[in-house]
């Protein structure tokens, strides 16, 4: 009896439908392991109180470590700083990027080498970024002395609660800006060149064609640079801890979410709160990542 097409033809859909899994299932299982299964337990530990001394123990504690954050100062200080950077440092990494990428896709002399002058802060590792920063901003180091040969007065930059942050803040316009860079010159090259030649006929001049054609075609990356931006922000860590010596200090001026998470967790031992403060962190990223939509609407990338 020959067998039906439509048996051959499920059978054959089957043979592609696991041949697909089997490939998928080592990606599958990596991603289980090492992102799940942590997110999974970190949710778990935010409801537990954790003793690390001895034999590890969990106690369960109901919700006592969320309704712990409404009287921890440290952490309404820890938000505002976070939030102050992050208000501050993404529009300026995003408007740099935008500059600096629609002077790059000129045609101007030695293109390509300033695209890769431009480029080198965000290969260079973030430490040694920190620590060159810190050598600028020492009470004797190059900020200073250039002050002193200009016959103005020294500050210290590194130890005033005012400015510390904000030496950060500075130092990562910096060394992200050229990353969102590449990505807004790659966009720039995809749009067609005959709208341009159309504007130039209709009698538009370089600012017209720029806010005109080049903004509005930019806007799904706009919003993807944007939500990275947010995202890199709310996770600062590595410099904050450089600065101070992961103390968030001076006088908390540099004390992030993650840096309090990291003190909490590893210092105070404290895992469950600490876990609790990376659970509420994660919601308020996807929260403003959210708005951010409602706000693009057209975020997907074609």
């Amino acid at each position: 009896m020959a067998k039906s097409p439509n048996g051959r033809q499920s059978r054959l859909r089957l043979r592609e439908a696991l041949a697909g899994y089997t490939f998928m299932t080592p990606v599958v299982l990596i991603l289980g392991l090492f992102m799940l299964l942590p997110i999974l337990y970190a949710i778990f530990l935010s409801f537990h109180k954790v003793n690390l001394l001895g034999s590890v123990s969990y106690k369960f504690a109901g919700t006592a470590n969320f309704e712990r954050m409404l009287d921890d100062a440290r952490l309404w200080i820890a938000l505002r700083n976070t939030a102050k950077y992050a208000l501050i440092v993404v529009p300026c990494q995003t408007l740099l990027a935008l500059v600096l990428a629609a002077i790059l896709n000129m045609k101007i002399k030695f293109r390509n080498f300033f695209r890769v002058a431009y480029y080198l802060p965000t290969v260079t590792s973030s430490a040694v970024l920190v620590l060159i920063f810190m050598w600028i901003y020492n009470s004797n180091g190059l900020l200073n002395h250039l002050l002193e040969l200009a016959g103005m007065p020294t500050y210290n930059w590194l130890g005033d609660p005012a400015v510390a942050l904000t030496g950060i803040m500075l130092m990562n316009i910096w060394s992200t800006a050229p990353l969102y860079m590449v990505i807004y010159l790659a966009a720039m090259q995809d749009i067609p060149e005959s709208q341009y030649e159309a504007a130039a006929i209709d009698g538009a001049n370089a600012w017209t064609k720029f806010w005109r054609i080049t903004v509005p075609q930019l806007k799904p990356v706009t919003f993807y640079v944007v939500v990275m931006g947010i995202i890199g922000t709310f996770q600062l860590f590595d410099q904050s801890y450089i600065f101070s010596a992961g103390s968030g200090g001076p006088n908390n001026a540099t004390l992030t979410m993650v840096l309090l998470i990291y003190q909490y967790a590893f210092k105070n031992l404290d895992m469950g709160y600490a876990s609790a403060l990376a659970f509420v962190l994660a919601v308020v990223i996807m929260l403003i990542t959210v708005v951010q939509r409602l706000i693009f609407k057209e975020e997907k990338l074609n």
